[in-house]
């Protein structure tokens, strides 16, 4: 088991354990299995109901949740570091001892059916499933939440040996960031983890580049998605694509967010991100817009890339490198973020790597920029959906 641990001194501490699985080591035939066992854990042990999982973190003044991921599995609490031990005892229990209940499980389907359906009533959350299916084939082509189709094909056979596959200590990371002792979190560890090795599934990644438009009634914006592959992060370069990211849509004062919002006044939301890990990873732009500027947009986007691979100065290299280092600060400062933060770089590089952050963007060249963004004015997913009709 990794075990992960960051000191603070204030009386704060958020923790997690993750398991290194996610949408894509699943088959199309399985999608959103992993998803499914993340919505299970929450439904009770032996020892616990789902309600008293709840109740012990939250009245105690903690917050509790998780997430599922490409590559990541995570459950996490925060709370006051005096409650560490409940934080530790009640996630290990929920690794441990979920039951799986039948009942519980054909409940939590329909639940993850209701998300299914808001993903797809949601505008913004369907392009990004859409994306998806444009930058690569299937299985990781696939919205890692699944379709209809596989969630009905999931039973609790398959939930139960996937998670015998999955969940074993080789495979979790324990990441603690908070007012705690290294020596008990390392003990509690030791004495609660053991077992099997753990088998994990890999499947082929095959990228591709895509455009497509999608039309619907009753919606009154266009919502469009420009994306590129990127280096993934065991490439040095994969922090000059990165840096690339924030040139671009990476806030107000970004080239795109200037030409788009501010100088033609074309869109309200312009934003873009870069989805990094360790087999596979691209950058987007996000643009809320009219039907009738989709093109233009599109247009503005390609043309800044291009201007970007021909005109980047040093200049703005460095200033650009000097506002993601300050970002790179400000993202330390909550602890929770900080924790995700170190199983993240955990999964996709090493967690030491992100103490280093600053100095791998400070080595970023202005060529290597220059280069990807070239590559990303010409080769390209483009994903919009659009409201249909006059």
């Amino acid at each position: 088991m990794t075990v992960i641990f960051e000191k603070r001194n204030l009386p704060i501490v958020s923790v997690a354990i993750a398991v290194r699985v996610g949408g894509m080591n699943e088959s199309e035939e399985e999608k959103g299995i992993s998803h499914f066992i993340e919505h299970m854990l929450f439904k009770g042990t032996p020892t616990r109901n789902a309600k008293e999982i709840a109740d012990e973190i939250e009245k105690n003044g903690g917050q509790l949740d998780g997430f599922t991921s490409e590559d990541v599995t995570a459950y996490w609490c925060k709370m006051s570091s005096k409650h560490l031990n409940i934080a530790l005892k009640v996630l290990s229990d929920m690794i441990k001892n979920p039951l799986f209940d039948e009942k519980e499980l054909e409940k939590e389907r329909k639940v993850i059916f209701e998300e299914i359906k808001m993903h797809n009533d949601n505008p913004m959350m369907h392009i990004f499933d859409g994306l998806i299916k444009t930058l690569y084939e299937k299985p990781l082509g696939v919205s890692l939440i699944g379709t209809y189709k596989s969630m009905n094909s999931i039973d609790r056979k398959k939930i139960l040996k996937r998670f015998e596959e999955t969940y074993q200590p080789d495979n979790l990371i324990l990441a603690v960031v908070g007012n705690a002792d290294f020596e008990k979190i390392i003990n509690f560890a030791e004495k609660n983890f053991g077992g099997k090795k753990s088998k994990t599934k890999n499947f082929s990644i095959i990228k591709k580049n895509q455009i497509q438009i999608e039309k619907r009634k009753g919606i009154d914006q266009a919502n469009l998605i420009y994306a590129y592959h990127i280096p993934p992060s065991g490439d040095d370069k994969n922090y000059a694509a990165y840096l690339l990211s924030v040139l671009m849509a990476g806030g107000m004062s970004s080239r795109l967010f200037s030409e788009i919002r501010e100088k033609r006044n074309l869109a309200y939301a312009v934003k873009g991100e870069s989805n990094t890990a360790r087999d596979f990873a691209y950058n987007f732009i996000y643009v809320g817009t009219t039907k009738e500027n989709v093109e233009e947009v599109k247009k503005i986007i390609i043309n800044e890339f291009e201007r970007v691979s021909k005109s980047l100065t040093q200049k703005e290299l460095e200033e650009i490198k000097e506002q993601i280092i300050g970002n790179y600060y400000i993202s330390m400062e909550e602890s929770q973020a900080q924790m995700i933060n170190l199983i993240s770089y955990e999964i996709d590089r090493r967690v030491k790597d992100f103490y280093e952050f600053e100095k791998n963007i400070r080595a970023v060249k202005l060529a290597d920029v220059k280069e990807i963004a070239d590559k990303a004015g010409k080769k390209f997913s483009f994903y919009a959906l659009v409201p249909s009709g006059g």
